[in-house]
Parts: C-alpha cells; structure tokens; sequence
C-alpha cells in the first residue's frame, strides 16, 4: 500500500512539472530519460558560504576541493530504476569563521526514478526527498541550508 501510495505521489509530482513549464516550449528541451540513463558524479558540494577547511589558507565555497572524504554518485537504470551513494558528513562551527568536516559513513538509496526533462523525482528513498534539476550537463540538488551547510550538489554524468 506504501509503495503505490508513493507511485501515485511521484506521478501527480511529475504531472505538477509538466503543467507548469514555462510557455512557449518546443518540448525540445531538457534530457531525454535515455540520456540521464548511466551514472552520475559528484562533482561539487557548493557551499553556502567560503571556508578553508583544511587550513591552506585557500577558502572555497566547493567543499569537494576542502574535504576528501566527500564523494558521491547517481546511477540511473533504463528500467527507471537508481542507486544512490553519498558520503554522510556534518560540517561543525570551531571558531572565527573556521569550520571541520566530520565524514561519518555513507549513505545509500534505491528506487524508482522518473523525469520531464527539465527535473527527475525520485521515489523509494527519505534520502533524495526533492527534486533535482537538469541544466546543461549536470544535475542539481539544491538544498539551501545556512552556514554551515550546504546550498547544492552538482553531478556530472560519466
């Protein structure tokens, strides 16, 4: 009963951004779902503020160039399916604008995916509970938390 309790979300969820694109559409933008097929990088943790993490004097708003426990995937299955692997950290306040990152372990999710090109949903995980977004080559998961925190991850496909 969960499970097509959650079918039935994702679906009026897709509905919901097809309604509302943009007029004028040609239908020609965005991925097709053959194309978001294969896997997906980590290749930014943006920040919402610049930090020097790892006391190089360098600040950056990108942890993935602070931290190197940071990394991450998304493979997506021609059968809609998809496999999530993320490192779980925390990044803790010191003092004076100083910050450390605390890589606890990874986490881990399966289900289903589906896309109108522009946005994918995903179902079958409390892990990827919004949207990304598609724009150019990459895929966006914005999150938008406050300092410390982060504002998005960015994956690249492969």
């Amino acid at each position: 009963m969960k499970e097509i309790k959650l079918s039935i979300l994702l679906m009026f969820t897709l509905v919901l951004m097809m309604s509302c694109s943009e007029d004028g559409d040609d239908g020609q933008s965005g991925f097709s779902n053959a194309e978001l097929v294969g896997t997906w990088v980590l290749v930014e943790v943006n920040l919402s503020s610049e930090v020097d993490v790892d006391g190089d004097g360098q600040t950056s708003t990108n942890l993935m160039e602070e931290e190197d426990c940071v990394s991450g995937s998304i493979v997506f299955n021609a059968d809609t399916t998809y496999q999530f692997e993320q490192s779980s950290f925390t990044i803790n306040s010191i003092t004076n604008n100083r910050y450390y990152v605390d890589c606890t372990g990874t986490n881990l999710a399966t289900g289903a995916w589906a896309s109108d090109g522009s946005n994918v949903a995903f179902q079958g995980s409390s892990i990827l509970n919004s949207n990304f977004e598609l724009m150019g080559n990459q895929l966006i998961w914005n999150k938008d938390e406050e300092l410390p925190g982060v504002s998005s991850y960015i994956y690249e496909k492969q």
